[in-house]
């Protein structure tokens, strides 16, 4: 658990702290650090290039995604080659190629970026990601997940560490602002750009950006923002593990390998309405891995409500949703299987 940050500190990253906020790679393998030329990732390449000097550190290599999207993008890749060269890291350039989206060009730039920042990865041996998002970043981020309706699950914001496409991604400085690395890169002399892009209002994340001045007026800063993810995502965690807990105690034998998957629900809806709807989502996910649409809190919660109703009143009930059919029984047992494909004109059952 990290303490909470100071509010309004513009001092430098030191050696000393960098070394305790990287405590947790040094047992992975090697390291791949995320570099766009920002002052953000531009410090903490600088300020992981000096932690692996120390003994029985991981390797280190950096990767720049040039994008296409400006036509300075390619200088400041070969800018960041030029620092990785000084500072002995090995970097290499990744091109986002073909054609660009007209809308949504965001959103496709970070899917790409990501999946070549992965295959890079795997091409390493199966380096770690190491990205810098700051809190000012994980602030937006709530605010944006906070905006589209997120639950529990969603404002605990982005995670110090998880996986992108099968490759473990680390975010080690969630608890640092943005004007603290800027301040590292400046006191360092380490050159580095800022992508107009950021500042755009045409862009969401540069819109809520915008707010933050004023939601710290009012005490909202991207301190207790941090501060928020962290208790939220504790919340998460107990949840999610009471979750699969009752989802295992719930769970009948399907009895046909055709039946998918069934539970006691008349039993489940004992729980607290929180374990019932995410018991309901892994049960999905077990039937249909990685389906779409129930990550909509909304769709999920009325579902969950409808089935709960029925189940109390001993009804039967008939629901579809992310790729699967649910039946509950008048006996009180509901079963998912995976919808089957729809013709046009026919629509599932919703009675």
């Amino acid at each position: 658990m990290s303490a909470a940050p100071a509010e309004n500190d513009f001092t430098p990253v030191s050696l000393a702290e960098a070394g305790v906020v990287f405590e947790g790679l040094s047992h992975e393998a090697a390291l791949l650090v995320a570099v766009s030329g920002g002052p953000d990732s531009v410090a903490l390449l600088a300020l992981l290039a000096a932690w692996v000097q120390m003994p029985d550190r991981p390797p280190l290599h950096a990767a720049t995604v040039d994008h296409g999207l400006r036509p300075e993008s390619a200088g400041e890749a070969a800018a960041v080659a030029a620092l990785c060269a000084k500072l002995g890291v090995g970097h290499a350039i990744l091109r986002w190629e073909g054609l660009k989206p007209a809308s949504g060009v965001q959103a496709e730039a970070r899917r790409a970026r990501y999946a070549l920042l992965a295959n890079e990865a795997r091409r390493l041996g199966g380096a770690t990601l190491v990205t810098a998002h700051t809190l000012d970043d994980q602030a937006e981020t709530m605010l944006m997940r906070l905006a589209h309706g997120s639950g529990a699950s969603g404002l605990a914001g982005m995670r110090e560490r998880s996986e992108v496409t099968g490759i473990a991604l680390v975010r080690p400085l969630l608890g640092i602002s943005k004007a603290r690395l800027i301040a590292t890169a400046e006191a360092r002399g380490l050159p580095f750009v800022r992508d107009p892009s950021n500042s755009d209002p045409r862009f969401e994340r540069v819109r809520w950006r915008e707010t933050m001045p004023v939601l710290a007026e009012q005490g909202l800063t991207a301190e207790r923002f941090g501060r928020l993810a962290e208790r939220m995502a504790r919340l998460d965690a107990a949840a999610a593990q009471r979750a699969r807990i009752v989802l295992a105690e719930m769970v009948l034998p399907a009895g046909t390998a055709q039946a998918g998957l069934r539970l006691r629900f008349s039993t489940l809806i004992s729980e607290p309405d929180e374990i019932v709807l995410r018991v309901l989502a892994l049960s999905l996910d077990a039937v249909v891995p990685g389906g779409e649409g129930h990550g909509r809190l909304e769709r999920l919660e009325a579902c969950g409500a409808a089935l709960t109703e029925a189940a109390r009143a001993g009804s039967a009930l008939r629901r579809t949703l992310s790729g699967c059919v649910l039946s509950l029984g008048r006996d009180g047992v509901l079963a998912l299987q995976v919808e089957p494909p729809r013709r046009r004109g026919v629509h599932s059952s919703a009675s």
